[in-house]
């Protein structure tokens, strides 16, 4: 009996595989495609906006445009990658097809006049759009439509950065506080993989990063592999990359919550939004704050991957990179949050390293990680993205910040529709008496 019942699960196994192989390959063809399109887009549109600085100073009207585009066509998509989560919880209505477009759109109208803004929200939303598309063609279950949102999810978070593992736990991780759904582990890392390849073939090319070897072996006991002052040193930098991801998730929904209340007229809050971030550019005296910061306009300016050298980035750097990605997208604009935390925890990481003598790459690359991780609540997925982007030989190093950081950023974050299934700590449990 025992034998035939082992038959019958593999037989299983082989109609699951197939059935969703079916289904996910077709989403993560078109995801790949779009995400494939978008960033050569993006690439395009900063290249433009650095020959042509004054196109900040349209940025408010920018912004009127992206109210009216929303308005006329936008419905329920204007809630972003929450409605996505939502409906990976309880289908109900459905994501809309015209999400993807309008998104793509108007993240580039964004980047295009000078929003500070990243592009994980557009892939992501790009990824749930169609796969609710194809959901609503193959005519899924409830269950099924929510595996494939998933599947968007992971599709256009592994395209679009170029981590297929990262976006397929990311899928599964970002859904609920402390509790990760592996009954769509396969669906989400085919997706993922394929979506990822299918980019790569349109010809486009992700940035690399690199942080070097460094002698990391401890000095008091050298048959160990852990250095303890640097670990020592990454716990309490954990704590601080936590606490700037929470930081910024409390200020771009405050920026957004005071908006709404003190603007009557919406279409004035991104033009009052355009022009506060002309007024700080202008205090700043530089544009490198603006776009998607991975690079700069010149060899020596403010980025991500200047972060990851010794003089890369001001000691302040990463705060104004909140304040103006907190402005851009709490008033209106358009764009996804993960980017800009990746350069608000690797110019941190920068500063916290010439502050302590630690290694810069290293802060920065664990910066990069963790302040995602604790903006997100996903450690898992940002220690596999230290390792898919960075190599693994500090994998130790990259769990430790991100797990502290997700502790540090207590139970908010940049996505409201994410629950809380297993709370991060209980305050009883500190105070509980044997």
């Amino acid at each position: 009996m025992g034998k035939f019942k082992f038959i019958s699960d593999q037989l299983f196994v082989i109609r699951y595989l197939a059935k969703w192989a079916a289904i996910v390959i077709p989403v993560a063809l078109v995801t790949g495609s779009l995400v494939a399109l978008f960033l050569w887009l993006l690439d395009l549109v900063t290249q433009f906006r650095w020959q042509h600085e004054w196109l900040l100073y349209l940025l408010p009207l920018a912004g009127v445009l992206i109210h009216f585009l929303y308005k006329q066509w936008g419905k329920s998509s204007e809630a972003g990658n929450n409605l996505i989560i939502d409906e990976i919880h309880e289908p109900s209505v459905g994501v809309p097809a015209g999400m993807a477009p309008l998104i793509l759109v108007t993240t580039i109208i964004t980047h295009l006049f000078g929003g500070s803004a990243g592009r994980e929200g557009t892939a992501v939303q790009i990824g749930g759009s169609m796969a609710s598309l194809f959901g609503k063609w193959f005519g899924l279950s409830r269950e099924d439509v929510s595996t494939i949102l998933m599947s968007g999810v992971a599709a256009g978070f592994g395209a679009v950065f170029g981590t297929p593992v990262t976006g397929a736990i990311f899928a599964l991780e970002v859904l609920s506080i402390g509790r990760i759904k592996y009954d769509a582990l396969i669906p989400c890392i085919a997706a993922s993989v394929f979506a990822d390849a299918v980019c790569s073939a349109w010809g486009i090319h992700h940035t690399h990063y690199e942080i070097l070897s460094h002698q990391l072996g401890n000095p008091i006991f050298p048959s160990l592999h852990v250095n303890f002052l640097l670990l020592v040193a990454v716990i309490l930098a954990g704590a601080l990359f936590g606490l700037a991801g929470s930081l910024f998730a409390f200020t771009t929904h405050k920026i957004k919550e005071f908006a709404n209340k003190l603007i009557e007229i919406k279409w004035l809050i991104p033009v009052v939004g355009g022009a506060i971030i002309i007024v700080l550019t202008t205090l700043v005296g530089t544009q490198d704050y603006l776009g998607i910061g991975v690079t700069s306009q010149h060899n020596g300016g403010i980025s991500i991957v200047n972060a990851f050298h010794a003089q890369g980035v001001g000691a302040c750097s990463w705060a104004l990179k909140l304040v103006f990605t907190a402005v851009t997208l709490g008033m209106g604009f358009k764009g996804g949050e993960v980017t800009p935390l990746f350069f608000i925890g690797a110019a941190l990481g920068n500063t916290i390293a010439a502050l302590t003598g630690m290694p810069v790459d290293l802060f920065a690359g664990l910066g990069f990680i963790a302040v995602f991780a604790g903006a997100t609540n996903t450690p898992l997925a940002c220690t596999l993205m230290g390792i898919e982007l960075f190599g693994g030989e500090y994998t130790l190093y990259y769990a430790v910040a991100c797990f502290t950081a997700y502790y540090f950023s207590g139970h908010s974050g940049i996505y409201k529709a994410q629950k809380i299934a297993v709370p991060k700590f209980k305050m009883s449990d500190l105070f509980r008496s044997e």
